[in-house]
């Protein structure tokens, strides 16, 4: 009987990961699972460990830090068996079919690497990025001026998002996926190499495809295999942590796999902008992080003053 790998990397995911793993489940293939913990603050542990006696195979590898999601995606990935490994996020619920279909193609087309599929909000909508091309500066800025949204038949003034565009009616290839939900054969793993770890998290979902496009493997999008996917849930608790690892990982693609095409001064330039922004996002942010911080500071020192209570009933 075929078994899928999924490796599911959990940071204070508690309020989804239940959702997850159940979705998984009504998958009409086994899976083998293996969920990473970055040493979650909250009960993600205790939910998992709940739900991991309803299925077959799993395991739960837990970190005594959080070492990003790479590091994270990378260790379940050496643990994992499957000839088929999907990537998910635990803000992300399979279809029953999707995995399945995902596979059947992939093994009907051994030319190709990587796999995603279509990605829905909850109102049903395409979510944004599960399709996309590479966000090379100029597509980064036609992206936050809005100039496609004026220009809608001029390709010049396009960003790197998809989802305007008509959906396929079957599998297309595609320049980048989202990593919320991936799925990479064992032989083109081998082929290509696992996440780069020096990215912490975002952007490494890029990355890749661009190293599995170079090694000549195609990277496929599939409309009609589907998944829920909570955009951003992940990252409510740590909102400006996140906005840095995500500019930091921009540079870092760049740098890796655009700096041939730019110049020393326009690439510094484009250095520059991209933390220009992150300057931007965290001013906007900074009161939430800071209401976040100020709650979590008050939920340590009351867990402190019932540990001292309970020493001293004893």
């Amino acid at each position: 009987m075929n078994r899928v790998a999924v490796v599911i990397v959990t940071f204070n995911s508690s309020g989804h990961i239940a959702r997850c793993l159940r979705a998984l489940r009504e998958s009409d293939i086994p899976v083998e699972l293996i969920v990473v913990d970055n040493n979650s603050e909250d009960d993600t542990v205790e939910v998992v460990e709940r739900e991991l006696a309803a299925f077959e195979v799993a395991h739960l590898l837990r970190s005594d830090t959080n070492v990003g999601f790479a590091r994270g995606v990378n260790k379940g990935l050496r643990r994992a068996l499957g000839s088929y490994v999907v990537i998910l996020n635990p803000d992300c619920f399979v279809c029953p079919s999707t995995l399945r279909e995902m596979m059947e193609t992939m093994r009907a087309r051994p030319d190709v690497g990587l796999a995603g599929c279509l990605l829905l909000n909850e109102d049903g909508s395409e979510q944004a990025g599960c399709r996309r091309y590479i966000p090379t500066p100029w597509r980064a800025l036609m992206r936050v001026l809005h100039l496609g949204r004026f220009f809608r038949r001029r390709r010049r003034f396009d960003d790197f998002i998809m989802s305007r565009e008509p959906l396929p009616s079957g599998p297309i290839e595609v320049e980048a996926l989202s990593g919320a939900l991936m799925m990479v054969s064992r032989e083109s793993l081998h082929a290509v190499g696992m996440l780069d770890e020096g990215y912490f998290m975002h952007c490494e979902d890029l990355d890749w495809c661009v190293r599995f496009r170079s090694a000549g493997w195609r990277v496929l999008f599939m409309p009609r295999a589907c998944a829920v996917h909570v955009k951003g849930a992940c990252s409510t608790s740590r909102p400006m942590r996140v906005e840095y690892h995500k500019h930091a990982g921009m540079i870092r693609f760049y740098r890796l796999h655009l700096r041939k095409r730019y110049g020393g001064a326009l690439m510094w330039a484009v250095v520059a902008s991209v933390w220009v922004r992150f300057l931007g996002k965290a001013i906007l942010i900074a009161p939430t992080s800071l209401r976040i911080f100020l709650r979590k500071r008050r939920a340590a020192r009351a867990r402190h003053v019932s540990l001292e209570e309970v020493g001293v009933k004893h």
